[in-house]
């Protein structure tokens, strides 16, 4: 693979020394011209859509495709006056968007359930490759759907701006290289943290700006975000993770346990650590975008758990969801019906299957409980006592949960749950143990780094913040020494690229 060539069995990656090699080359050109804004938009546009190419190959013209109409739509409503106006053009723009992504995302899924009920024999035909060589003579295969890289994400994006423009959070229409910019902005642009119109466009009309402690503040987070991914999340995938969920089966009770709790942090590892590196890519270059994670594991509810993970499509699911299907406004029932709902499409909103929805639909349960009980016993787990054992009961809900998310489909997530029940020995936890030690300990080392108290972390981070620029690059070289010694022959995807 080279600069300008996608390659299907090796996309553009943040592990990858090659973006590396990118990114530094965006910035050569970048610095000159930081300042003039039109010119730096511009720029940053042709980088961003350069990089969806290397990431995601053709679906290029899908994004630009989106791009075109949700800037269309948007154009509308800023035009229109009448409420009906505005609420059909609304309805339209979001309506296209969607089908866009249920095609890509969930035609499978769709054609099954019809098959299913009707006793159909429907196929899935890949339209746009049946366009592509019926116009240009192409021969792409037309029997099978792609998921696009980060369809999910941008679409949401999407979806947002043009709620907020019938909201009039937006004042005035950005131009049309502003609008596109800010939906493909390369660092968040696949996986998240996904960025509302509201927040980002604002910050287009400001000069650059990073001072020696944001920059020193970006060298951190990228460093933790490659150690989250390559050193902890890849290597327990590899080497223990992946083996069991593949065949629960095949393992004992106790490796069955230690999988879950090995996904429950390779997930959180893989996904923050992409969201770190992300934002800290943003930063260098003068954007600033919300943080998606804030130590979820130290939940003591799930409430609190969804306020610390993915934060920002859960206060997206909140915002454009659950307050459009009437929040807590039309009575109790509605409120918890609307809290199932939101939880339900947010799991679907991760996939096409079974398995997301039960893993939506438990947490969407979680939820009315959680509100019922703080309801019914007024903040039950104010105590200290009650608040680590809330945070336990937490803890092994959400990593129950995991199993669904990431099993292969559900009946290779019952049959892990029924293992991990299956009776334990002592001979059999020593054994899995001497066998796995090296995962075993890497798993154990994350979690406990995980439950630091925030202010030692944040007291080492400024530390490496206010540390001479020699001993950041001091550690920088000895991070990629670590990532080098870690890193698998195979290149791993960042998890959420699927979604």
């Amino acid at each position: 693979m080279n600069l300008l060539t996608f390659s299907q069995d090796s996309p553009l990656l943040f592990t990858q020394a090659l973006f590396w090699v990118f990114f530094a080359v965006v910035l050569i050109f970048y610095l000159p011209i930081k300042n003039r804004l039109a010119a730096r938009h511009f720029y940053l546009l042709l980088v961003s859509f350069v990089f969806y190419y290397l990431s995601s190959g053709l679906f290029v013209f899908l994004l630009l495709v989106t791009t075109l109409l949700t800037y269309g739509f948007g154009s509308l409503l800023f035009r229109q006056k009448s409420t009906k106006g505005r609420k059909t053009t609304l309805a339209i723009g979001i309506t296209v968007n969607l089908l866009l992504l249920f095609y890509f995302k969930y035609a499978y899924f769709i054609v099954d359930i019809l098959n299913g009920c009707f006793g159909a024999s429907l196929q899935v035909v890949n339209l746009p490759a049946l366009f592509a060589n019926g116009t240009f003579g192409t021969s792409f295969s037309v029997d099978k759907i792609v998921l696009p890289v980060g369809i999910s994400f941008y679409t949401f994006q999407a979806i947002s701006y043009l709620a907020d423009i019938y909201r009039r959070k937006i004042a005035k229409q950005p131009s049309f290289v502003d609008f596109a910019f800010y939906l493909s902005f390369f660092p968040q642009l696949v996986a998240g943290p996904i960025v509302r119109a509201e927040d980002f466009l604002p910050q287009l009309d400001k000069p650059y700006s990073l001072s020696k402690e944001e920059f020193s503040w970006s060298v951190f987070f990228i460093l933790k975000g490659l150690i989250k991914k390559i050193v902890i999340s890849d290597y327990i995938s590899i080497n223990f993770v992946d083996r069991v969920f593949d065949m629960p089966s095949m393992y004992s009770s106790f490796e069955n346990l230690m999988a879950m709790y090995g996904y429950t942090l390779q997930i959180y590892c893989d996904f923050s650590g992409y969201t770190d590196i992300a934002i800290a890519i943003a930063l260098l270059l003068g954007f600033r975008l919300p943080i998606n994670f804030n130590s979820p594991y130290k939940s003591h509810n799930i409430t609190d758990f969804w306020r610390r993970w993915h934060i920002s499509l859960s206060s997206w699911l909140r915002d454009y969801l659950y307050i459009s299907l009437g929040g807590n406004r039309k009575g109790t029932f509605r409120r918890y019906l609307n809290l199932f709902l939101t939880m339900l499409i947010g799991g679907l909103w991760h996939g096409a299957n079974v398995r997301f929805v039960i893993w939506g639909g438990l947490h969407g349960l979680a939820l009315i409980f959680d509100k019922l009980l703080h309801k019914l016993t007024n903040g039950f787990d104010t105590k200290p006592l009650l608040r680590f054992v809330s945070l336990l009961v937490t803890f092994h809900f959400v990593c129950f949960c995991w199993i669904f998310f990431r099993a292969d489909d559900s009946l290779t997530a019952f049959e892990m749950i029924s293992k991990i029940f299956s009776p334990y020995t002592l001979e059999q936890i020593m054994a899995v143990s001497a066998s796995y030690w090296k995962p075993f300990v890497l798993i154990a080392t994350g979690f406990v780094i995980h439950w630091l108290p925030t202010r030692f972390k944040d007291t080492l981070q400024k530390a490496f913040t206010a540390s001479p620029l020699a001993v950041q690059l001091l550690a920088a070289i000895l991070t990629a020494i670590l990532l080098y010694q870690f890193k698998s022959s195979d290149i791993q995807a960042f998890i959420y690229f699927q979604f």
